[in-house]
Protein backbone atom coordinates (compact mmCIF):
# COMPACT_ATOMS: atom_id res chain seq x y z
CA UNK A 1 0.00 0.00 0.00
CA UNK A 2 2.54 2.40 0.66
CA UNK A 3 5.43 1.56 -2.17
CA UNK A 4 4.20 4.54 -4.15
CA UNK A 5 4.34 7.23 -1.61
CA UNK A 6 7.60 5.36 -0.82
CA UNK A 7 8.66 6.77 -4.45
CA UNK A 8 8.58 9.92 -3.16
CA UNK A 9 12.18 9.50 -0.59
CA UNK A 10 13.00 6.12 0.40
CA UNK A 11 15.72 4.13 1.66
CA UNK A 12 17.70 1.84 -0.28
CA UNK A 13 20.44 -0.47 0.74
CA UNK A 14 24.34 1.11 -0.63
CA UNK A 15 27.33 -1.19 0.29
CA UNK A 16 25.76 -2.37 3.16
CA UNK A 17 23.83 0.64 4.57
CA UNK A 18 20.27 2.24 4.54
CA UNK A 19 20.35 5.44 2.51
CA UNK A 20 17.47 7.34 2.83
CA UNK A 21 16.44 10.00 -0.27
CA UNK A 22 14.95 13.50 1.56
CA UNK A 23 12.21 15.34 -1.01
CA UNK A 24 13.25 17.97 -2.89
CA UNK A 25 12.87 21.64 -0.94
CA UNK A 26 13.05 24.94 -2.68
CA UNK A 27 15.44 25.76 0.40
CA UNK A 28 17.86 22.68 -0.57
CA UNK A 29 16.82 23.52 -4.32
CA UNK A 30 18.74 27.46 -4.05
CA UNK A 31 21.70 25.23 -2.37
CA UNK A 32 21.79 23.27 -5.84
CA UNK A 33 21.15 25.50 -7.96
CA UNK A 34 21.48 29.11 -8.60
CA UNK A 35 22.17 29.63 -4.60
CA UNK A 36 24.70 26.81 -4.83
CA UNK A 37 26.31 27.58 -8.59
CA UNK A 38 29.73 25.61 -7.15
CA UNK A 39 27.65 22.70 -6.15
CA UNK A 40 29.01 22.88 -2.33
CA UNK A 41 27.97 20.02 -0.10
CA UNK A 42 27.79 19.40 3.27
CA UNK A 43 28.36 16.55 5.61
CA UNK A 44 26.59 16.22 8.79
CA UNK A 45 28.29 13.57 11.10
CA UNK A 46 26.47 12.81 14.28
CA UNK A 47 28.12 11.21 17.57
CA UNK A 48 25.52 9.51 18.76
CA UNK A 49 25.23 9.05 22.91
CA UNK A 50 26.63 12.53 23.90
CA UNK A 51 30.05 13.11 23.42
CA UNK A 52 32.60 14.01 26.14
CA UNK A 53 34.31 17.22 25.28
CA UNK A 54 36.35 17.23 28.16
CA UNK A 55 38.42 14.23 27.04
CA UNK A 56 37.97 15.39 22.95
CA UNK A 57 39.49 18.96 23.49
CA UNK A 58 41.09 18.85 26.73
CA UNK A 59 41.99 22.70 28.35
CA UNK A 60 45.09 22.19 29.43
CA UNK A 61 44.59 25.64 31.64
CA UNK A 62 41.97 24.36 33.74
CA UNK A 63 44.04 20.41 33.76
CA UNK A 64 44.83 21.13 37.78
CA UNK A 65 41.26 21.70 38.64
CA UNK A 66 40.21 18.35 35.94
CA UNK A 67 42.22 16.32 38.32
CA UNK A 68 40.89 16.91 41.43
CA UNK A 69 37.05 15.70 39.56
CA UNK A 70 38.32 13.40 37.18
CA UNK A 71 41.62 11.56 37.80
CA UNK A 72 40.01 7.87 36.44
CA UNK A 73 39.25 9.70 33.30
CA UNK A 74 41.74 12.02 32.54
CA UNK A 75 43.38 12.02 29.90
CA UNK A 76 47.84 12.11 30.90
CA UNK A 77 48.35 15.57 30.63
CA UNK A 78 52.08 14.54 28.83
CA UNK A 79 49.88 12.82 26.31
CA UNK A 80 47.91 15.40 24.90
CA UNK A 81 48.24 16.66 21.10
CA UNK A 82 49.47 20.02 21.15
CA UNK A 83 48.01 21.93 18.05
CA UNK A 84 49.85 24.66 16.05
CA UNK A 85 49.41 27.84 17.31
CA UNK A 86 47.37 27.02 20.15
CA UNK A 87 48.82 26.84 24.03
CA UNK A 88 45.89 25.85 26.24
CA UNK A 89 43.95 23.01 25.12
CA UNK A 90 44.69 19.82 23.14
CA UNK A 91 43.01 17.11 21.41
CA UNK A 92 42.89 13.34 22.56
CA UNK A 93 46.03 11.02 21.83
CA UNK A 94 43.78 8.77 19.91
CA UNK A 95 43.07 11.71 17.34
CA UNK A 96 46.05 12.21 15.06
CA UNK A 97 44.30 12.64 11.91
CA UNK A 98 41.97 15.44 13.09
CA UNK A 99 45.34 17.40 14.69
CA UNK A 100 46.86 16.92 11.14
CA UNK A 101 43.51 18.42 9.51
CA UNK A 102 44.21 21.10 12.51
CA UNK A 103 47.72 21.89 11.31
CA UNK A 104 46.74 22.12 7.66
CA UNK A 105 44.54 24.94 8.32
CA UNK A 106 41.42 22.81 7.28
CA UNK A 107 39.62 22.38 11.07
CA UNK A 108 37.37 24.52 13.22
CA UNK A 109 37.14 23.77 16.63
CA UNK A 110 34.01 25.78 18.14
CA UNK A 111 33.90 25.23 22.41
CA UNK A 112 30.71 25.23 24.31
CA UNK A 113 27.81 24.65 22.20
CA UNK A 114 24.72 23.52 23.57
CA UNK A 115 21.08 25.07 24.36
CA UNK A 116 19.62 27.10 27.48
CA UNK A 117 17.65 24.90 30.29
CA UNK A 118 20.00 21.70 28.81
CA UNK A 119 17.30 18.12 28.79
CA UNK A 120 19.42 15.27 29.53
CA UNK A 121 17.69 12.79 27.93
CA UNK A 122 18.65 11.46 24.55
CA UNK A 123 15.55 11.31 22.92
CA UNK A 124 14.31 14.29 23.84
CA UNK A 125 18.01 16.47 23.81
CA UNK A 126 18.16 14.80 20.32
CA UNK A 127 14.29 16.19 19.38
CA UNK A 128 15.67 19.73 20.50
CA UNK A 129 18.15 19.59 17.96
CA UNK A 130 16.17 18.19 15.16
CA UNK A 131 13.48 20.51 15.38
CA UNK A 132 15.29 23.48 16.09
CA UNK A 133 13.15 23.58 19.44
CA UNK A 134 13.88 25.66 22.94
CA UNK A 135 14.52 23.31 25.52
CA UNK A 136 10.46 23.75 26.90
CA UNK A 137 8.59 23.48 23.67
CA UNK A 138 7.31 20.09 22.56
CA UNK A 139 7.44 20.37 18.57
CA UNK A 140 6.61 17.18 17.15
CA UNK A 141 7.60 18.08 13.88
CA UNK A 142 11.14 19.15 12.23
CA UNK A 143 11.60 22.54 10.86
CA UNK A 144 12.47 20.66 7.37
CA UNK A 145 9.08 18.89 7.53
CA UNK A 146 7.73 22.56 8.56
CA UNK A 147 9.26 24.00 5.56
CA UNK A 148 8.10 21.39 3.30
CA UNK A 149 4.72 21.16 4.25
CA UNK A 150 3.79 25.03 3.71
CA UNK A 151 5.88 24.93 0.39
CA UNK A 152 4.57 21.48 -1.02
CA UNK A 153 1.30 20.88 1.23
CA UNK A 154 0.10 17.84 -2.35
CA UNK A 155 3.42 15.62 -1.56
CA UNK A 156 4.33 13.36 -2.44
CA UNK A 157 2.60 13.81 -5.97
CA UNK A 158 5.08 14.96 -8.45
CA UNK A 159 8.20 14.45 -6.60
CA UNK A 160 10.63 14.36 -8.04
CA UNK A 161 9.96 16.14 -11.12
CA UNK A 162 11.88 15.67 -14.55
CA UNK A 163 14.33 18.47 -14.15
CA UNK A 164 15.05 17.70 -10.54
CA UNK A 165 17.03 13.74 -10.62
CA UNK A 166 18.73 13.69 -7.85
CA UNK A 167 17.54 13.95 -3.97
CA UNK A 168 18.85 16.72 -1.98
CA UNK A 169 19.61 14.70 1.28
CA UNK A 170 21.21 11.12 1.82
CA UNK A 171 20.96 10.07 4.91
CA UNK A 172 23.21 6.58 5.23
CA UNK A 173 22.37 4.24 8.08
CA UNK A 174 19.10 5.52 9.68
CA UNK A 175 15.37 6.00 9.25
CA UNK A 176 14.05 9.69 8.15
CA UNK A 177 14.77 11.91 11.20
CA UNK A 178 12.54 14.19 13.08
CA UNK A 179 13.56 16.76 10.68
CA UNK A 180 11.62 15.88 8.00
CA UNK A 181 8.70 15.48 10.20
CA UNK A 182 5.35 17.22 9.56
CA UNK A 183 1.90 17.73 11.66
CA UNK A 184 0.91 15.49 8.73
CA UNK A 185 3.57 12.66 9.39
CA UNK A 186 6.66 12.00 7.21
CA UNK A 187 6.97 14.29 4.62
CA UNK A 188 9.89 11.77 3.55
CA UNK A 189 9.36 7.92 3.63
CA UNK A 190 11.97 5.34 4.69
CA UNK A 191 12.66 1.21 3.72
CA UNK A 192 15.02 0.25 5.85
CA UNK A 193 16.43 -2.73 4.60
CA UNK A 194 20.60 -2.89 4.49
CA UNK A 195 21.73 -5.03 1.95
CA UNK A 196 25.14 -5.69 0.16
CA UNK A 197 26.48 -2.76 -2.16
CA UNK A 198 26.43 -5.51 -5.22
CA UNK A 199 22.68 -6.57 -4.81
CA UNK A 200 22.31 -2.82 -4.99
CA UNK A 201 24.42 -2.13 -8.21
CA UNK A 202 22.65 -5.51 -9.78
CA UNK A 203 19.35 -4.89 -8.85
CA UNK A 204 19.50 -8.39 -6.78
CA UNK A 205 16.30 -8.67 -4.68
CA UNK A 206 17.52 -10.35 -0.88
CA UNK A 207 16.27 -13.65 -1.03
CA UNK A 208 12.92 -14.06 0.97
CA UNK A 209 12.14 -17.82 2.05
CA UNK A 210 10.60 -20.55 0.67
CA UNK A 211 6.77 -19.92 1.20
CA UNK A 212 3.54 -18.39 0.25
CA UNK A 213 4.97 -15.62 2.30
CA UNK A 214 8.00 -15.34 0.82
CA UNK A 215 6.80 -15.11 -2.59
CA UNK A 216 5.14 -11.69 -1.43
CA UNK A 217 7.82 -10.52 -0.06
CA UNK A 218 9.68 -10.90 -2.80
CA UNK A 219 7.39 -9.10 -4.97
CA UNK A 220 6.75 -6.35 -2.40
CA UNK A 221 10.89 -5.94 -2.76
CA UNK A 222 11.14 -6.27 -6.68
CA UNK A 223 7.95 -3.49 -6.69
CA UNK A 224 9.48 -1.36 -4.27
CA UNK A 225 13.15 -1.30 -5.66
CA UNK A 226 11.56 -0.76 -9.17
CA UNK A 227 9.43 2.23 -7.12
CA UNK A 228 12.48 4.00 -5.74
CA UNK A 229 12.54 7.88 -8.25
CA UNK A 230 16.02 8.77 -7.05
CA UNK A 231 17.22 5.12 -7.42
CA UNK A 232 18.89 4.99 -11.14
CA UNK A 233 20.53 8.80 -10.01
CA UNK A 234 22.40 6.93 -6.87
CA UNK A 235 22.77 3.59 -8.69
CA UNK A 236 24.73 5.85 -11.71
CA UNK A 237 26.43 7.79 -9.76
CA UNK A 238 27.52 4.85 -7.33
CA UNK A 239 28.98 2.92 -10.68
CA UNK A 240 30.78 6.07 -12.00
CA UNK A 241 32.12 7.23 -8.47
CA UNK A 242 35.58 6.42 -7.21
CA UNK A 243 37.79 6.55 -4.37
CA UNK A 244 41.72 7.72 -4.73
CA UNK A 245 42.24 7.67 -0.66
CA UNK A 246 44.28 4.98 0.38
CA UNK A 247 43.61 6.17 4.26
CA UNK A 248 40.53 4.34 4.33
CA UNK A 249 40.42 1.35 6.74
CA UNK A 250 39.27 -2.50 5.42
CA UNK A 251 35.46 -2.36 5.21
CA UNK A 252 33.66 -3.17 8.38
CA UNK A 253 36.38 -1.87 10.83
CA UNK A 254 35.43 1.32 10.68
CA UNK A 255 31.68 2.41 10.77
CA UNK A 256 31.93 6.34 10.11
CA UNK A 257 34.77 5.23 7.77
CA UNK A 258 32.51 2.92 5.35
CA UNK A 259 29.67 5.79 5.41
CA UNK A 260 32.12 8.50 4.62
CA UNK A 261 33.94 6.88 1.90
CA UNK A 262 29.95 6.04 0.28
CA UNK A 263 29.65 9.66 0.27
CA UNK A 264 33.01 10.74 -1.16
CA UNK A 265 31.99 8.28 -4.10
CA UNK A 266 28.46 9.46 -5.06
CA UNK A 267 30.13 13.17 -4.95
CA UNK A 268 32.66 12.21 -7.34
CA UNK A 269 29.92 10.27 -9.37
CA UNK A 270 28.18 13.64 -10.05
CA UNK A 271 25.36 13.14 -7.86
CA UNK A 272 24.07 16.69 -7.21
CA UNK A 273 23.08 15.99 -3.50
CA UNK A 274 24.31 18.83 -1.33
CA UNK A 275 23.44 17.53 2.18
CA UNK A 276 24.79 14.42 3.55
CA UNK A 277 23.68 12.78 7.62
CA UNK A 278 26.13 10.25 8.54
CA UNK A 279 26.35 8.85 12.42
CA UNK A 280 29.10 6.85 14.59
CA UNK A 281 26.85 5.45 17.35
CA UNK A 282 28.31 4.67 21.43
CA UNK A 283 29.25 7.80 23.24
CA UNK A 284 26.85 7.07 25.96
CA UNK A 285 29.73 6.25 28.06
CA UNK A 286 28.69 5.96 31.64
CA UNK A 287 30.55 2.87 32.77
CA UNK A 288 33.98 2.01 31.86
CA UNK A 289 34.79 5.22 29.07
CA UNK A 290 38.63 4.54 29.75
CA UNK A 291 40.59 0.97 30.11
CA UNK A 292 41.71 1.10 33.43
CA UNK A 293 44.16 -2.17 32.64
CA UNK A 294 45.63 -0.02 29.89
CA UNK A 295 45.36 3.34 31.34
CA UNK A 296 43.23 6.60 30.22
CA UNK A 297 44.08 6.67 27.00
CA UNK A 298 42.32 3.17 26.11
CA UNK A 299 39.25 2.16 26.13
CA UNK A 300 35.77 2.50 24.22
CA UNK A 301 35.86 6.78 24.10
CA UNK A 302 39.43 6.40 22.72
CA UNK A 303 38.52 4.23 19.92
CA UNK A 304 35.47 6.08 19.10
CA UNK A 305 37.62 8.81 18.90
CA UNK A 306 40.25 7.36 16.71
CA UNK A 307 37.33 5.98 14.31
CA UNK A 308 35.92 9.53 14.20
CA UNK A 309 39.79 10.94 13.30
CA UNK A 310 40.07 8.39 11.09
CA UNK A 311 37.25 8.54 9.30
CA UNK A 312 37.57 12.67 8.55
CA UNK A 313 41.08 12.65 7.52
CA UNK A 314 40.44 9.92 5.01
CA UNK A 315 37.55 11.45 3.67
CA UNK A 316 39.25 14.79 3.78
CA UNK A 317 42.21 13.17 1.98
CA UNK A 318 40.15 11.19 -0.73
CA UNK A 319 38.46 14.72 -1.50
CA UNK A 320 41.27 16.24 -2.15
CA UNK A 321 42.95 13.54 -4.43
CA UNK A 322 39.22 13.36 -6.33
CA UNK A 323 39.81 17.34 -6.62
CA UNK A 324 36.35 18.20 -4.68
CA UNK A 325 37.44 19.39 -1.76
CA UNK A 326 36.86 22.99 -2.16
CA UNK A 327 32.74 22.10 -2.40
CA UNK A 328 32.26 19.78 0.28
CA UNK A 329 32.55 20.72 4.04
CA UNK A 330 31.07 18.66 7.39
CA UNK A 331 30.17 19.31 10.54
CA UNK A 332 29.94 16.63 13.77
CA UNK A 333 27.37 17.29 16.37
CA UNK A 334 26.18 15.40 19.52
CA UNK A 335 22.68 15.60 21.34
CA UNK A 336 24.92 16.56 24.47
CA UNK A 337 28.04 16.88 26.57
CA UNK A 338 29.24 15.34 29.69
CA UNK A 339 29.41 16.24 33.50
CA UNK A 340 32.88 17.63 34.26
CA UNK A 341 33.54 15.07 37.15
CA UNK A 342 33.74 11.38 36.13
CA UNK A 343 32.00 8.94 38.14
CA UNK A 344 32.92 6.02 40.21
CA UNK A 345 32.20 3.50 37.28
CA UNK A 346 34.96 5.34 35.38
CA UNK A 347 32.57 6.91 32.84
CA UNK A 348 30.59 10.93 32.72
CA UNK A 349 27.18 10.98 33.07
CA UNK A 350 24.69 13.32 30.86
CA UNK A 351 26.13 16.84 30.67
CA UNK A 352 25.48 20.32 28.32
CA UNK A 353 27.87 21.75 26.42
CA UNK A 354 30.24 20.26 24.50
CA UNK A 355 33.06 20.93 21.47
CA UNK A 356 32.14 20.72 17.98
CA UNK A 357 34.04 20.68 14.91
CA UNK A 358 33.48 22.16 11.22
CA UNK A 359 35.97 20.20 8.57
CA UNK A 360 36.72 21.54 5.01
CA UNK A 361 39.52 23.18 2.48
CA UNK A 362 37.28 26.61 2.58
CA UNK A 363 36.14 26.18 6.76
CA UNK A 364 38.12 29.78 8.53
CA UNK A 365 40.45 27.31 10.90
CA UNK A 366 41.19 28.39 14.86
CA UNK A 367 39.48 27.88 17.85
CA UNK A 368 35.75 29.55 18.25
CA UNK A 369 35.30 30.34 22.38
CA UNK A 370 36.71 30.11 25.33
CA UNK A 371 38.31 27.44 27.55
CA UNK A 372 35.52 26.36 29.92
CA UNK A 373 36.02 27.64 33.00
CA UNK A 374 36.04 24.34 35.39
CA UNK A 375 34.87 25.91 39.47
CA UNK A 376 37.14 25.35 42.39
CA UNK A 377 34.30 23.26 43.79
CA UNK A 378 32.75 20.89 41.43
CA UNK A 379 29.80 18.37 42.18
CA UNK A 380 29.26 15.07 40.59
CA UNK A 381 26.42 16.49 38.33
CA UNK A 382 27.48 19.61 37.73
CA UNK A 383 28.58 20.08 33.45
CA UNK A 384 29.55 22.64 31.40
CA UNK A 385 27.19 26.21 30.48
CA UNK A 386 26.75 27.17 26.43
CA UNK A 387 28.76 29.30 25.14
CA UNK A 388 26.99 28.98 21.75
CA UNK A 389 23.64 27.70 20.99
CA UNK A 390 24.03 25.00 18.42
CA UNK A 391 21.20 27.00 16.25
CA UNK A 392 23.28 29.73 15.80
CA UNK A 393 26.08 27.08 14.48
CA UNK A 394 23.49 26.04 11.88
CA UNK A 395 22.55 29.28 10.77
CA UNK A 396 26.87 30.53 10.18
Amino acid sequence: QYTGMAAGAAAFPFNGFSLNTMPRLPLLQALAAAGNPYNRVLVLVQLTGGNDGLSTFIPLDQYSKLAQVRQNVLIPETQVLPLTGVSNSGFHPKMTHMRGLYNDGLLSIVQNVGYPNQDYSHFRSTDIWMSGSDANEYIETGWLGRYLQSEYPTYPNGFPSADMPDPLAVQIGSVISLALMSSAGPMGFAISDATAYYQFINDVVEPAPNTPYGDELSYIRLIAQQAQVYYNSIKDAAGQGQNLSDKYPAAGENFLADQLKIVAQLIDGGLKTPIYIVSLDGFDTHSEQVDTTFGNTEGVHAQLLFQLSEAVGAFQDDLQKLGLDERVAGMTFSEFGRTIAANASNGTDHGAAAPLFVFGKNVIPGVIGDNPNIPADVNLSDDLPMQYDFRSVYAS
